[in-house]
């Protein structure tokens, strides 16, 4: 099992990652969207979140299924799903204090926009820890586990895979850092539907791609700060 010694970039993905799934922030951005896909396809909601859902894990994200599909401008679609309530993200002392005893630079990689992640960050009380946040219009609005956006990421930010770890709460999100040389960590939780649904369709999470997992994140980086210190 690869270890963290060789460290220097962390890099998390945002949503059900970052918080618990438990929050369940992300089925306020699903009514969302299934209410845009509902209005845009003129059908009734049940039929629209079986086509959403339908684009989600042929494409990766319902954006890109959209704009694939239906050719939408995403600037719309963007600022109606992520006009929700943050308040049940709670704040994170004990995250906060491992991220602050981590050594090393700490970057955000969403399939989410920058405003959405500086609005999750601030409810967790975090957001000082992360010098730059790459999102979905960075990536040119195609999504994770697409390889580009990785390769995109990494010119953009200067990192180097060899020294940088992953932290995903989907499976196959994880198999491009890994091919690209990173360390790579699935954060799990049994409320992640999606996430759960994904990995069942790659194997499970036992897989080659996946160096560690974990359901506790903030005593996982904790116990990597023990580790280094010894």
């Amino acid at each position: 099992m690869r270890g963290f010694s060789h460290v220097d970039t962390w890099v998390f993905d945002l949503d059900n990652t970052l918080y618990p799934a438990s929050c369940r922030l992300f089925d306020q951005i699903d009514v969302k969207m299934g209410e845009f896909v509902s209005k845009l396809l003129n059908v009734e909601y049940a039929e629209a979140k079986l086509r959403q859902k339908q684009m989600f894990y042929k494409y990766g994200t319902t954006l890109r299924g959209l704009m694939t599909e239906h050719g939408i401008e995403p600037d719309a679609f963007l600022d109606y799903v992520h006009d929700i309530d943050h308040t049940p993200i709670p704040p994170n002392r004990l995250l906060d204090e491992a991220l602050h005893a981590l050594p090393g630079r700490k970057l955000i990689f969403t399939n989410g926009t920058v405003a959405h992640a500086e609005r999750v960050l601030k409810r967790i009380g975090i957001t000082h820890h992360f010098g730059d946040i790459f999102d979905i219009v960075h990536s040119d609005f195609i999504p994770k586990p697409e390889l580009g956006p990785y390769q995109k990421f990494v010119k953009q930010t200067g990192i180097r895979p060899e020294t940088s770890a992953m932290f995903e709460d989907i499976a196959r999100n994880l198999e491009a850092p890994h091919a690209l040389g990173m360390t790579t960590v699935l954060v799990v939780s049994p409320q992640n539907d999606d996430a759960e649904h994904l990995n069942k369709a790659t194997g499970g999470t036992a897989q080659d791609h996946i160096h560690h997992i974990t359901d506790d994140l903030a005593g996982f980086l904790q116990g990597i700060v023990g580790d280094r210190a010894l």
